[in-house]
């Protein structure tokens, strides 16, 4: 059901402060009725799809073991070893997951695309930059603002055109007949 609010009499004889709060509180109403919200999934969720309960369990172990050693009960000598058998099982299991996801990609586009999105996204920020000054610019909002005053540089009509578009070589001036003639034919 569509409720809508006579603004002109409600707005009537207030300040543009309250009535821009009355407004404002009206759209967050209508924004928690009519928007859906999605709730995160949990750490399991979110999982690699290669990650089974065993190999979970096995980077538990690593885990414990890199804790002992870090505090001198266990010997260094010990903790490569399991590091060595994890990370071959680890490489094992995204072979294996790797391989079912081609073999069924016929039967199971989506889960493939899916993998295949998830390798490619890029999760890199952009650094710091240097403004004119000098200055490191660590804020994104300054970073944006330094990356669009330089594309707008670049990209503005103010330099003058071009005087010549022929070319020279070594003191020869290339003449009009040296080029081809091009003809409607």
């Amino acid at each position: 059901m569509v409720v809508s609010v006579p603004w002109e009499t409600v707005l009537k004889g207030i300040g543009a402060q309250e009535g821009w709060s009355y407004f404002k509180e009206e759209l967050s109403k209508a924004q928690e009725k009519a928007i859906p919200r999605s709730h995160k999934t949990s750490r399991w969720g979110r999982r690699p799809a290669w990650l089974n309960r065993g190999l979970w369990l096995d980077l538990r172990e690593k885990r414990k073991v890199y804790d002992l050693w870090k505090r001198g009960l266990v010997t260094y000598d010990q903790y490569p070893g399991v590091v060595k058998i994890c990370g071959g099982k680890i490489r094992r299991a995204k072979a294996q997951a790797e391989l079912n996801l081609a073999t069924t990609v016929k039967d199971n586009k989506k889960s493939f695309f899916q993998y295949i999105n998830q390798k490619r996204k890029a999760r890199e920020n952009v650094g710091p930059l240097m403004n004119e000054v000098g200055a490191l610019v660590v804020e994104d909002t300054e970073k944006a603002e330094l990356l669009n005053a330089f594309f707008a540089s670049v990209f503005t009509a103010k330099a003058a055109p071009h005087e010549s578009q022929t070319p020279e070589t070594r003191g020869n001036v290339w003449r009009e007949e040296d080029f081809p003639s091009v003809g409607e034919d």
